[in-house]
């Protein structure tokens, strides 16, 4: 961005757009976006009407920083400190993972098995439990769109913990969830029974590491991502955990890699207590989300 030369918000976004497009980056123009709304202090649709508007030397400054940080390969989210997820907005910095729009599709699975149970005797309150919050999205969507929920929020990572926690109180569900630092379930009083059990674990094999983007396999959290060889070790640990904590009837829903796939539908059908139920696929038509029941 040369000083000489007078930058109104719409030659800062188109010139930013060229230099982040040059550095690789996948979304140039909405990066640019973000970052010129973050520095600015407004919402990304304010910038359309202040095209014309000259870019005052604060927001020059804190822009120029922003695109630098991102021409480095530092995800977007982690340098505005938020990331929309089901029409909500949600803190994130690296010490969780960056919300993607599969997760969404555990949302979805867990609502409309909370429809079936309509005709079920009702059992207040519904118990339900996240295995690796993160950033607590999976909690927090839960004890917000399930009225009336109890939430137990599992993570390993105090730092995710404290970020999930700063989620639950934006969304004033911080009442209604439990926060446990915990390895899977090891923590977690063993007294603790739930009807539906959610969970994006780690589920990269170490293969696979090596070719993520760099903005993921650089910036958001490792032991997040890698499984290890087969990208189900930690899921193979999970689903004995789960038989023994979920209710008669209840049921784990868990984000997958499609790669994965028939590797978890095979573990889940080998355990003699689940039911596998019907993989769900996501908008590009691979599987992304498994679910087994508690046998009755």
């Amino acid at each position: 961005m040369p000083e000489t030369e007078v930058w109104t918000i719409g030659r800062l976004l188109t010139w930013t757009a060229g230099y982040l497009k040059d550095r690789g980056a996948d979304s140039p123009r909405l990066d640019a976006e973000l970052l010129l709304a973050e520095a600015r202090g407004c919402q990304r649709i304010d910038l359309y009407t202040a095209f014309d508007e000259v870019a005052s030397d604060p927001t020059r400054v804190a822009f120029r920083e922003l695109v630098r940080r991102r021409a480095e390969g530092t995800p977007v989210a982690y340098l505005v400190g938020r990331r929309e997820f089901y029409a909500m907005s949600f803190r994130v910095t690296p010490d969780v993972l960056i919300p993607r729009p599969e997760t969404e599709f555990v949302v979805v699975a867990l609502l409309d098995q909370i429809k079936r149970r309509v005709a079920e005797p009702a059992d207040a309150p519904l118990q339900i439990a996240d295995v690796g919050t993160g950033s607590g999205i999976l909690a927090v969507c839960a004890a917000r769109l399930a009225p009336g929920s109890q939430v137990t929020a599992v993570d390993i990572s105090p730092g995710a913990l404290a970020v999930a926690r700063q989620n639950a109180t934006t969304h004033g569900v911080l009442d209604r969830i439990d926060f446990i630092e915990s390895d899977l379930f090891a923590a977690v009083p063993e007294d603790r029974r739930f009807h539906f059990v959610l969970s994006n674990p780690p589920y990269i094999t170490t293969a696979e590491m090596d070719s993520l983007s760099a903005d993921v396999r650089e910036y958001e959290p490792r032991m997040a991502l890698l499984a290890g060889d087969r990208g189900t070790e930690v899921i193979e640990r999970l689903i004995p955990q789960t038989v023994d904590r979920l209710l008669p009837g209840g049921w784990l829903i868990m984000e997958i890699s499609p790669m994965i796939a028939t590797a978890v539908e095979e573990l889940l059908a080998a355990t003699p207590e689940l039911e596998l139920g019907p993989t769900i696929k996501d908008l590009a038509g691979h599987a992304r989300v498994v679910q087994a029941r508690r046998a009755s």
